[in-house]
């Protein structure tokens, strides 16, 4: 049993701070080939996510703290959604459908999330992952 607390957030997004990635996660489930992928996610502001897809599972966020934008993208790599997620805005997360194309752009530093998708863990194909030149972005 692991509680959910303030002193765990702040631990994870003091390693996100450290880590050259910029982000930290921290698995709930007890393996990748659990059936249901359960993580917290520590990100700050500058990580990179690639944009992407998961073609066989919904992706569901829950913020815990701090701010981010989900980016979505349809197949002609236009940017068709920003949605803005702040729990002090009351928005607090948000389900991506499966094959959907999307990202996160992180707003504020000690952002944390709470990630669902079904399992087993698959690591990303490079069919999906989408390449876009940087200024097209947003």
């Amino acid at each position: 049993m692991r509680i959910i607390d303030n002193e765990l957030l702040d631990k994870l997004s003091e390693q996100a701070k450290s880590n050259e990635r910029l982000r930290k996660n921290y698995n709930l489930h007890r393996s990748l080939n659990d059936n249901v992928q359960r993580l917290l996610n520590a990100l700050e502001p500058g990580t990179e996510l690639p944009i992407h897809r998961h073609l066989h599972t919904d992706e569901t966020y829950m913020l815990f703290r701090g701010s981010l934008n989900v980016l979505l993208y349809n197949d002609k790599k236009v940017l068709i959604q920003k949605t803005l997620l702040d729990p002090k805005l009351g928005k607090h997360g948000m389900s991506i459908p499966a094959g959907q194309w999307h990202t996160v752009e992180v707003l504020e530093s000690g952002t944390v999330i709470f990630e669902i998708k079904q399992g087993p863990y698959a690591p990303l194909e490079a069919k999906d992952i989408m390449h876009i030149e940087k200024e097209k972005l947003k």
